[in-house]
C-alpha cells in the first residue's frame, strides 16, 4: 500500500512538473482598432491607453506587423489556423462545418492545454460551437457577459484560469474585447463609461479621412471606446496578476484590423491591416524592446505560439517568428501578403496586396468602373458626411469615387504616404518596384494555390477579371441560398410583424415599421434591421435598437439614389446574436421607383 501510494504521489508530481514546464498562453485581442490609436504606437492623446501601453512595453513589440484581412471572421480564422483564407476556406462570414485543418484549439488541446474563450466566439473558429474546454460568454448565473463591460472581462479571465487549475493543465485563454467596434460609446447614458471621454477638439483626424465636425464627433466616440477597450485589458491583466500565474504566462496582444471608418475597415490599405502586435514571454523577451527590422503577420501567430509552448507544428502557410522573440534574426521577412474576398453580406470583392516597409501594391479584381465595393463602413456618419459634401467639394468627390469604385491596381509609397492618398500605379519612376510586387504576388499565388492565380496572370484583361469575379459571386450566392435553406435558425416564436414602406423611391427616406409583442419572459431584446440592395442582397445600412413588451418601432432608412439592380430588401431579426435569434424575416426584393418615373 505504501509503495502504491508513493507511486501515485510521484506520478502526480510528474504531471504538475510537466504542467509547470509549459508556459500558459493568454491571447488578448481588441476589435476594430487601428495600431496608431494607442500611445505606444503613436496616438497623440495623452494617457488614452495606459494598460495596453504597459503591456506593449513589457515585452517585444513589432513595428511592422500586419493582419491579412480587413474584416473580422476571415481575419481571425487566419490568425488561429495559420492558413490564408483560400486555404482555410473561411473567406467570409459563414460556417465551415468540416474544416480540413486543425485549429489552434485542437493543437493546444493535443499539447495538453486547457482552452477557453470569451468574446468573438462565433467569429474565431470555422464553425460554432467549437470544442473549446470552456466558453466564457456567460456568467455563473447564466446571464450573458457584456462584451463592453471591463469587470466582466476580469471575471471571465479569473474563471478561465481557475478552471485550468482545476483541470490540472496549463491554460490557453483567448479574451476578445469588443471595443472599439461599433456601437461606440454613446455618451452619458451609456452604462459602460470609459476611464477617459475624448473631446472632439482633442481627436487626431487620420489623413485618410477629412476634418469636419461630424467626423470629429464620430472619432471622439471611437477614441472614447478605445479608452474603454483599455479598461477591459486592464481588468484582464489584473486578474492574471492576482492568479499568481503572470510569471509563467506568455501574453499575446493585437487588434484584428483597423478602425471601423471609411478607408480602414473592410479594406487592405496600410491602416486597415497595421496591427499593434506585442508579445511578453517571461524570461525570454526583454521589456520595452521594438522589432523594427522584420515584417510579421497574422498568419504567423499559430505556428509561433505552438513553437513557444513546445508543441508539434503542422505544415502551415504561416511561419513561426519565435526566434525573433529570442533575439535572433530571420531571413525572408521583407514583405507580407494580404487577402480579401467577401464581406458579411456575402458580397464578393476579391483583393490581393503585397506590402513592404516602404510600398503597398493592391490588385482589385472586382473593380470594373461600375461595381460598388461593399464595405462595412457605409453606415457610418463619416461616410454619410463624405457622400453629402462630395456633391459640392471636388476633393471629396474624388475620394468618394475611389471609395466606391476604386481602380484595378493601386501602388503607394507607405513611407511618405501611409494614408494611401496618392496612387502611383502610373508613375514612371516606380514601374520597376511595381513589377517586383506583381511578381512577388504571382509567386505567392502559385505557392499557396490561390484561386485568383489565373485571373492575375491575365490581369490586364478586363474580361478575364470580370469572368473570375462573376464565377465567385455565383458560388457565394449559391452558398447563401443553401445556408438559408439548411442553416437559418427556425422561427421558434413569432414576436413581430412588419409594415413595408410604399412606395420605395430612390434618393428618399422611407419608414420601416415593426410591430412587436414580446412575452414577458423574454425581457428586453435587441432588434437588428438591415437595408439591402440588389439581387444578391448587399448590405446598405443597418439599424439596431432594443424592444420590450408590446409596441411599435419605426426606423428610417435613406434609399440609395441608384440602388443595385433597381431593387432593395429588408432583413429583421431579434436576439442577442443572429445564430441564436428568436425570429428572423427577410422581405422579398422590392422594385425601387425613381423620382422621374
Amino acid at each position: 500500500m505504501f509503495f502504491r501510494a508513493l507511486a501515485v504521489s510521484f506520478a502526480l508530481l510528474v504531471v504538475v512538473a510537466a504542467a509547470e514546464a509549459q508556459p500558459n498562453v493568454l491571447i488578448i485581442t481588441v476589435d476594430d482598432m487601428s495600431a496608431d490609436s494607442i500611445g505606444s504606437y503613436g496616438c497623440p492623446i495623452d494617457n488614452i491607453s495606459p494598460h495596453m501601453d504597459g503591456l506593449v512595453r513589457s515585452g517585444l513589440r513589432f513595428q511592422f506587423a500586419h493582419v491579412q484581412v480587413g474584416n473580422c471572421m476571415p481575419g481571425r480564422n487566419v490568425m488561429w489556423s495559420g492558413l490564408y483564407p483560400h486555404n482555410n476556406e473561411v473567406e467570409g462570414f459563414y460556417q465551415v462545418r468540416q474544416p480540413k485543418h486543425k485549429h489552434l484549439v485542437d493543437l493546444m488541446k493535443q499539447a495538453g492545454y486547457f482552452t477557453a474563450i470569451m468574446g468573438k466566439t462565433t467569429h474565431s473558429t470555422p464553425y460554432h460551437p467549437y470544442p473549446w474546454d470552456a466558453i466564457l460568454d456567460a456568467a455563473v448565473d447564466g446571464s450573458s457577459y457584456d462584451k463592453k463591460n471591463p469587470s466582466h472581462f476580469g471575471e471571465a479571465t479569473a474563471r478561465g484560469i481557475a478552471a485550468a487549475v482545476k483541470a490540472k493543465k496549463p491554460f490557453c485563454l483567448m479574451l476578445n474585447v469588443s471595443d472599439p467596434h461599433k456601437p461606440f460609446f454613446s455618451g452619458e447614458g451609456d452604462k459602460n463609461q470609459p476611464s477617459m471621454i475624448i473631446d472632439t477638439d482633442d481627436v487626431p483626424v487620420p489623413g485618410f479621412l477629412f476634418d469636419d465636425p461630424v467626423v470629429r464627433q464620430e472619432l471622439a466616440l471611437y477614441y472614447s471606446s478605445v479608452s474603454r477597450a483599455d479598461d477591459c485589458v486592464g481588468q484582464i491583466l489584473d486578474s492574471l496578476k492576482k492568479s499568481g500565474a503572470e510569471d509563467n504566462t506568455v501574453v499575446v496582444f493585437l487588434s484584428d484590423h483597423g478602425m471601423p471608418l471609411p478607408f480602414a475597415k473592410t479594406q487592405l490599405y496600410h491602416h486597415s491591416t497595421h496591427t499593434p502586435l506585442a508579445i511578453r514571454w517571461p524570461g525570454t523577451t526583454k521589456p520595452n524592446t521594438i522589432d523594427a527590422q522584420h515584417m510579421v503577420s497574422a498568419v504567423d501567430l499559430t505556428p509561433t505560439i505552438l513553437e513557444i509552448v513546445g508543441a508539434d507544428v503542422p505544415k502551415l502557410d504561416g511561419r513561426s517568428f519565435a526566434p525573433l522573440l529570442q533575439g535572433e534574426s530571420q531571413q525572408r521577412r521583407d514583405f507580407v501578403v494580404k487577402e480579401y474576398n467577401e464581406n458579411s453580406g456575402r458580397s464578393r470583392d476579391p483583393i490581393r496586396a503585397v506590402q513592404t516597409k516602404k510600398y503597398l501594391y493592391l490588385a482589385n479584381a472586382w473593380s470594373n468602373g461600375t461595381r460598388v465595393f461593399a464595405t462595412a463602413t457605409t453606415g457610418t456618419q463619416t461616410f454619410k458626411r463624405m457622400a453629402d459634401l462630395a456633391k459640392s467639394e471636388t476633393y471629396l468627390a474624388g475620394r468618394l469615387a475611389m471609395y466606391k469604385y476604386r481602380v484595378p491596381e493601386e501602388f503607394y509609397d507607405i513611407e511618405h504616404d501611409p494614408d494611401c492618398l496618392h496612387n502611383l500605379i502610373d508613375s514612371p519612376a516606380h514601374q520597376k518596384m511595381i513589377e517586383q510586387q506583381r511578381q512577388r504576388l504571382l509567386q505567392w499565388m502559385k505557392q499557396t494555390n490561390d484561386h485568383m492565380l489565373e485571373c492575375f496572370r491575365e490581369f490586364d484583361d478586363p474580361d478575364a477579371r470580370e469572368s473570375y469575379v462573376l464565377a465567385w459571386e455565383m458560388k457565394a450566392a449559391a452558398r447563401k441560398k443553401n445556408n438559408a435553406r439548411s442553416k437559418t435558425p427556425p422561427q421558434k416564436t413569432k414576436i413581430f410583424t412588419i409594415t413595408l414602406p410604399k412606395p420605395v423611391t430612390a434618393a428618399t427616406k422611407v419608414k420601416y415599421v415593426v410591430n412587436y409583442d414580446l412575452p414577458k419572459a423574454l425581457g428586453t431584446q435587441g432588434i437588428t434591421i438591415t437595408l439591402k440592395q440588389g439581387k444578391n442582397a448587399e448590405q446598405v445600412d443597418r439599424k439596431k435598437a432594443e424592444i420590450q413588451g408590446r409596441g411599435q418601432l419605426v426606423v428610417e432608412f435613406d434609399i440609395p439614389s441608384n440602388p443595385k439592380d433597381g431593387r432593395v430588401s429588408f432583413a429583421t431579426w431579434v436576439g442577442s446574436e443572429f445564430s441564436k435569434n428568436i425570429q428572423y424575416y427577410h422581405t422579398d426584393a422590392i422594385p425601387v421607383k425613381y423620382l422621374d418615373d
